[in-house]
């Protein structure tokens, strides 16, 4: 079921790339708080922020996906710069690969998150030329977190947004229409950059560092049976449950 938007504007093609401009027809799913699918709503509509006395506050909610690839030798995070042409987040460093499922191609089924681990396939294609050469079930999904961050006074991302773990050395060949460079870091590395006063982050991506992703890129490290065994992003769904048990145990008592 297709919603009526509360608020739509028409894009200037001499503001923005006119390939992001077509992007922005895809059709999203929208969502309860509850992470229910409740209709569908185009990716230009789902990013608009509504206009000051509407109704509604922030742009529609809807489901999302990041992806972090880690390498499994090194133990690496491959990183992406997102290309100028973006209409949201420009040329701000993030994870590995950000986006949405559809409503086609079976992004919607649910159970087993296969359709986020579809989409998720899709972009690593689409945005930096990897092939998937690996089985969706490697994707590790560990949580979700609901947030709201404003890109500008017009655009907003208000998702839910699946967290993938991936070991993978993959082959990569970046769109330059999606991606302006990519690089592998080292937790080390990371927290380094992070620091780093030239270079600009997209705010999912720090609140996810921030909230969990280092003590899991060491719990992932110390999963292996030794230095020279490859990494597998599953081993860590069992401690991931685990602490999940324990939080919702504390809130109960």
């Amino acid at each position: 079921m297709a919603a009526t938007p509360a608020y739509t504007i028409e894009l200037d093609a001499n503001r923005y790339d006119a390939e992001q401009i077509h992007l922005m027809e895809e059709r999203l799913i929208l969502l309860n708080n509850d992470d229910g699918a409740i209709g569908e709503g185009s990716k230009k509509d789902c990013h608009l922020i509504p206009p000051p006395g509407s109704a509604e506050t922030r742009s529609p909610l809807h489901r999302a996906f990041s992806v972090f690839l880690f390498h499994p030798q090194t133990g690496k995070l491959l990183l992406q710069k997102r290309a100028d042409e973006k209409i949201t987040f420009p040329k701000m460093w993030t994870n590995t690969c950000c986006s949405h499922p559809l409503t086609s191609g079976g992004e919607t089924e649910e159970p087993g998150q296969v359709g986020v681990r579809k989409a998720a396939a899709r972009k690593l294609t689409h945005e930096l030329g990897i092939p998937q050469e690996y089985e969706l079930d490697e994707f590790a999904y560990l949580t979700r977190i609901h947030y709201y961050a404003p890109s500008d006074e017009i655009w907003a991302e208000h998702e839910i947004d699946y967290i993938l773990f991936l070991a993978h050395e993959p082959k990569i060949n970046i769109s330059p229409n999606e991606v302006s460079d990519t690089k592998w870091v080292s937790k080390v590395d990371l927290e380094a950059f992070f620091k780093d006063p030239e270079s600009t982050f997209t705010p999912w991506f720090k609140l996810i560092a921030e909230s969990f992703l280092y003590k899991w890129w060491d719990a992932l490290l110390a999963s292996r049976s030794s230095a020279e065994a490859p990494l597998d992003a599953r081993s860590l769904i069992p401690q991931v449950e685990a602490e999940k048990a324990e939080m919702a145990g504390i809130i109960r008592m």
